[in-house]
């Protein structure tokens, strides 16, 4: 089971798929640092083209201030893809703006999470978020799942 991390902080990244891969042993973290490189992901262009290194994520971790293309830019994009407009995207980030929050859903995010500071809390929220979105969500390519 594949989660597509968009997140440009090696540290922010490192800590997200510790936290992910404690909660979700069987889930595989796939990080890209720019939002350019999460575009040719998604879509499956230049060093992503191959199916195999880009199994569709069925998760997406978006940070919204990256390099080259921001989070805006992906999350509309990939709204807007037939086949990805259905991958469930999780805005987490440092921005707590009001008119980030409202852009994000705006442009169709399913839900909007601000950073914790406190590494306790920020190890619980990614557990709680495995929990739900990887094992009791229920998504057009698995149907019913299982909590684990």
């Amino acid at each position: 089971m594949a989660l597509l991390l968009v997140e440009d902080n090696p540290d922010h990244a490192e800590l997200v798929r510790r936290c992910v891969n404690d909660a979700r042993p069987d889930a595989e973290v796939r990080h890209v640092a720019d939002g350019q490189e999460a575009l040719d992901y998604l879509l499956r262009q230049g060093a992503w083209a191959d199916p195999e290194r880009s199994p569709r994520p069925k998760l997406v971790l978006l940070d919204l201030r990256l390099p080259r293309v921001d989070g805006f830019e992906i999350l509309k994009r990939l709204k807007e893809h037939p086949s990805l407009c259905h991958v469930p995207v999780i805005v987490l980030t440092t921005s707590s703006a009001e008119g980030d929050i409202r852009r994000a859903y705006e442009l169709r995010a399913n839900s909007y999470i601000v950073k914790p500071a406190d590494f306790e809390e920020f190890h619980r929220l990614m557990a709680d978020l495995g929990r739900y979105w990887l094992g009791w969500n229920k998504d057009p390519e698995r149907g019913p799942s299982r909590p684990q």
